[in-house]
């Protein structure tokens, strides 16, 4: 698997030696897309299994999906977000006035549905393959519906915090929340609103369900372990649990609404935290290499002093010249220094030490998922695979 880095100096000024910390996978210095690492600890809680959050989409459904057409699953699931705000926005708990109610609307409809929503329909959809043979009703599918949505919530309201912490620029192809006229740092108010969004969700429609409380414990141990990765990220340069914690939300809520124990799933959370690790070392590659323009963002590990795999592998195979670039070089915001880190990326030939290693982990992968004795499990796994396998944002 790739080389994990510990640690890049920031203190000195120095670019330190890396190397496996224990036997946990870490994110690779990208930058918040919440597809992140999980640690290796058992499973946190009884029946729930550290199985992580991100996007499982079945290859049958992402096209129509993707379409977006009248029945579409992408048409159902807007519908349920729009259903879902409605009672946000008349939630009795709260008497809003005619400002504040129009203030969340507004929040919500910029930060919640405006990604390419494929942790939350990778829910239905893996619902829908566990269920294989059987008409699921409305109730089921506005259900899976509402735990997708509460992961997209969930991740609203990480990357609202994370670009105040970050100073980020841009979102999603559009200004960061907190960089909205107006908004500023109520935006931080505005995190912890969604956060709270989930568990009224939660509350509302699943409280009398016999998994209630797993959901409940399921949210916030990814809640504990990202924000803990958070720290990793901004007190050293090493970012921690902070996404591939919920690499496992998607699949656990949907073993979860079928009636699964999640303790009898250890091997297929062994499966994400590989698949998670291979996301990463994508994302820190899309960072420099992939066009900004499709990934919606414009990259800066290498300004942010990230202990990107890139930097890993480059510091592998580097001499004392090259080293010397590195040192001089990383972690400057000055372009010119960026431009000359990333043309030695390209003299150490990462790119394609980047597509030898993409196809090695696809065939590993493959070969772990087709030893699941479930071909419904193997099937949500593939379908996930087939999605990141070679992805350009």
């Amino acid at each position: 698997g790739p080389h994990t880095p510990r640690h890049i100096s920031q203190r000195d000024g120095r670019i330190g030696s890396c190397h496996v910390a224990g036997s946990r996978p870490f994110k690779f210095g990208g930058s918040s897309s919440l597809f992140g690492v999980f640690a290796s600890s058992s499973w946190p809680v009884q029946h729930i299994s550290s199985l992580s959050l991100s996007s499982l989409p079945v290859a049958s459904g992402m096209a129509e999906s993707a379409n977006g057409g009248v029945g579409s699953p992408r048409t159902t699931f807007l519908e349920v977000y729009s259903r879902l705000k409605q009672e946000l926005l008349q939630d009795p708990a709260f008497d809003f006035t005619e400002d504040s109610r129009e203030w969340v609307e507004r929040m919500l409809d910029y930060n919640v549905p405006g990604g390419k929503l494929n942790r939350g329909l990778s829910v239905v959809d893996s619902y829908k393959l566990l269920k294989v043979g059987q008409k699921l009703n409305e109730e089921e599918i506005f259900l899976a519906c509402s735990l997708g949505w509460c992961i997209e919530w969930l991740q609203a309201y990480f990357l609202v915090l994370d670009d105040i912490m970050d100073n980020s620029h841009t979102r999603r192809g559009q200004p960061c929340w907190f960089r909205v006229p107006k908004v500023g740092l109520i935006a931080a108010n505005d995190g912890i609103l969604l956060r709270n969004h989930v568990f009224r969700i939660l509350k509302k429609h699943f409280r009398t369900k016999p998994y209630y409380v797993d959901l409940l414990d399921l949210f916030n141990e990814v809640e504990f372990q990202t924000a803990s990765g958070q720290m990793l990220d901004l007190i050293t340069t090493l970012e921690g649990e902070k996404d591939l914690a919920k690499y496992k939300l998607p699949v656990a809520c949907a073993l979860l609404i079928s009636g699964e124990n999640l303790e009898n799933f250890t091997d297929v959370k062994n499966i994400l935290v590989e698949m998670g690790t291979y996301f990463q070392v994508q994302d820190d590659y899309l960072d420099c290499f992939g066009d900004p323009e499709v990934i919606g963002k414009i990259g800066t590990d290498i300004e942010d002093f990230k202990c990107s795999w890139l930097v890993v592998q480059a510091l592998e195979r580097a001499d004392e010249n090259q080293k010397k670039i590195l040192y001089e070089n990383y972690g400057k915001v000055d372009p010119t220094c960026v431009a000359k880190v990333k043309a030695l990326y390209k003299d150490l030939n990462l790119q394609a030490v980047f597509l030898e290693y993409e196809s090695r982990s696809y065939k590993e992968l493959i070969t772990s998922i087709e030893a699941q004795p479930s071909i419904a499990v193997q099937g949500v796994l593939k379908s996930f695979l087939a999605k990141i396998y070679k992805r350009q944002k």
